[in-house]
């Protein structure tokens, strides 16, 4: 009997991507303890122990690291033969499954599936999380089939279609003393509390465009999941908050919160479909990316054409 099946392969990936043995059974579609026995079941065949128990997040044994190894081989490999047979079969179905980086873009994702989904019907469409794992590797691994990303990475061989570009803006409180400011310089942020979504600051465009760059921190930084949570949070002056402009529109309209860009010609990042290089083809690919597009275009307020 063979010692190694892609199943394990499978499980281990997701055990490392999640940390934990309950997040990683949900993730290969098992109860914790059918994932338990699988993992007893491989090592009892290999004669030694994959990962370092009561460890979080887990700890893998050089054992374990070098089927992680194999699995970051093969996997992909047996993905990419498994969409090629799809491709061959006519390209009208095939599996999907989304992860988005930007978390104020759940806002238009709903309904971007919801016509994706009945334009095309055959398409296995699914929506994975992007906070608990690195959604560009995972999309590299073929664990992913595409990404909504603000922040490209280059050296994972994918490819990456612009849907738009976007205005990232300030919030502050109606009365705040910047509120007169015509636009706002990185300096006005010293002194200020900056409320951001709970992500690396490597991924946030006001440092890595606007604050880094000037050499200037925020006087605190404190985290909220939610965008209307850190709306809030600004309009009963707790802090400011950076967000994209169609994000803000609603809240401004309503006058709960002052907007400012950024320096004055504003910031402004774009927004990608980030695909593996082999699938931009892809006849399923490109009409969720269309959707997305012709989506976003019908309903935020202050997005542009982004320059290729």
């Amino acid at each position: 009997m063979s010692h190694i099946e892609l199943r394990h392969l499978r499980t281990l990936i997701a055990l490392r991507d999640t940390g934990s043995l309950v997040e990683a059974a949900e993730r290969v579609f098992l109860t914790q303890s059918a994932l338990s026995h699988q993992i007893k079941d491989l090592e009892t065949r290999l004669g030694a122990t994959v990962f370092i128990r009561k460890t979080r997040p887990v700890r893998f044994t050089t054992t374990g690291a070098r089927l992680l190894q194999l699995a970051e081989e093969i996997l992909p490999r047996v993905y990419s033969a498994e969409q090629d047979l799809l491709r061959l079969a006519g390209g009208e179905s095939g599996r999907l499954i989304l992860a988005i980086e930007c978390h104020s873009c759940f806002e238009w994702l709903l309904p971007a599936t919801n016509e994706y989904r009945e334009l095309w019907p055959d398409v296995e469409l699914d929506i994975a999380s992007g906070f608990h794992f690195e959604p560009l590797p995972a999309l590299a691994r073929g664990d992913l089939d595409l990404v909504i990303t603000a922040d490209p990475v280059d050296d994972l061989g994918l490819s990456y279609v612009p849907l738009f570009s976007y205005e990232a803006q300030l919030a502050l409180p109606r009365n705040h003393a910047l509120a007169a400011r015509p636009w706002l310089e990185p300096a006005d942020l010293a002194s200020e509390i900056l409320i951001t979504y709970p992500v690396n600051r490597d991924r946030l465009d006001i440092f890595t465009s606007f604050l880094d760059p000037a050499g200037v921190e925020p006087q605190k930084i404190r985290t909220a999941e939610l965008t209307t949570m850190m709306v809030q949070l600004v309009a009963s002056g707790r802090g400011v908050c950076c967000l994209p402009n169609w994000a803000l529109h609603e809240y401004r309209q309503r006058d709960f919160v002052v907007v400012k860009s950024l320096g004055e010609e504003g910031l402004w990042p774009t927004l990608y479909a980030a695909v593996r290089a082999d699938q931009t083809g892809a006849a399923f690919i490109e009409g969720f990316i269309d959707v997305a597009r012709s989506t976003c275009f019908a309903n935020l307020v202050g997005i542009v054409t982004a320059e290729v």
